[in-house]
Formats: C-alpha cells, structure tokens, sequence
C-alpha cells in the first residue's frame, strides 16, 4: 500500500481523530423535515443524509440514524414537509437539532411560524422560500451487506406540492445560488454556502 494513502475498513475503526466518510461525501442538501403525530403535535428536524432520487414523480429521501421523533410521526400519518435551510435560516435550522422532549415543539424553539400546507396535513416553515409537501412512498430499514438490520431507517416521499418564492424564479428557471441553500460539510460543525465563485455550466453530450 502506498505511503501517501490512508487506507482502512470501516469495520475496524478509521484511526482518525474525526469520520471522514461524512466530509468525503459532502457537501450535502439538508433535509430539514417537518412531521406531526397523529395528535397534530408539531417537530422540525434537520438530517444530513437527505436528497432527491427520481423526476417523475419527484421522490426525496432522508435517513433516519435511530428512531427519532420525525420517523415515528411519519410512520403514524403517511406525511412530512421538506423545508430548504438557507443561509438567513442557518441559526434557527440549528436550533432545531436540540436534544430536547418529543413534546417540544421546535417550530416555537426557533422562533419559526408554521405555515399550513396546501395538500398534506403537516405545516411547513413560513420563513424558508421553498418547500416540499411530501407523501410517504415508502420506509426502509437499512441492513449490512451480510443482511443483519441496523439502526438506521430510510425515509422516501413522493413530493405532491411545491412551494417557491417568486424571487427565485429568473425567467422560468429556478436560481440555486439565489435561495441561498446550506450545505453540510464534514467534521464536527462544518457548513458550505454557493457563492458566484462555485458556479461552472456543463452541459450532457448530445446523442
């Protein structure tokens, strides 16, 4: 093995002082979820194994590491909202990461106002200029390759409403840099933002 590679098997640990498989993979879109139980109590949680994985329909996904509040109110009502975290958002996304009850409701937490969607039953985030109204499709236990199940669920919706600020939309197509969307990074606390500097075009080869 070459001296100028790091080279280990997950299995057996990464021998740094910090996971990098997260930094390597990454940036990545945050998938800032709003969800309710069948009660109507409120959560927003942020994940940062989400993206998008088909067109038609349009179909994202996220994952849950450990039971965690959003996935238990999916599992009841079938229903969540994506919310895009940009970077005016980022300290209230953050703060609606905390540890806190199952009875907390996180939209009041981060002082963020609950907008009611137009076809699923769970509010999305007034604040944010895009958002998914989501249907589950379908939920997924993840396994190793060796088949025994881990921790770690699978969430995918089919997306049924979209809503985006008119601002974004510079005739007829949908400006990314302008949303200004948060990426997830790797290490402890990193964070990306676009900036013009990031921006190349590259268009497929024609057949």
């Amino acid at each position: 093995m070459s001296d100028d590679i790091h080279f280990y098997e997950p299995a057996n640990g990464h021998g740094l002082r910090h996971d990098p498989f997260n930094a390597i993979v990454g940036p990545r879109p945050i998938g800032w979820i709003s969800s309710q139980d069948a009660e109507g109590k409120l959560n927003l949680a942020p994940y940062s194994f989400f993206n998008a994985f088909n067109y038609v329909p349009p179909i994202i996904g996220f994952c849950s590491v450990g039971r965690k509040d959003s996935l238990n109110n999916i599992e009841q009502t079938g229903e969540f909202v994506w919310n895009l975290a940009t970077r005016p958002l980022a300290e209230q996304m953050n703060q609606s990461c905390a540890p806190v009850a199952a009875d907390v409701n996180e939209f009041e937490l981060a002082h963020l106002t609950a907008s009611p969607s137009r076809i699923v039953s769970v509010p999305r985030v007034k604040e944010t200029p895009v958002a998914f109204e989501c249907k589950v499709t379908q939920i997924i236990q993840l396994q190793r390759a060796d088949k025994e199940v881990v921790p770690s669920w699978l969430i995918l919706g089919e997306v049924v409403a979209i809503h985006i600020a008119k601002r974004l939309l510079k005739d007829g197509v949908y400006d990314t840099l302008a949303g200004e969307p948060i990426l997830r990074g790797g290490g402890p606390a990193d964070y990306f933002q676009l900036g013009p500097a990031s921006l190349f075009t590259m268009y497929r080869p024609k057949a």
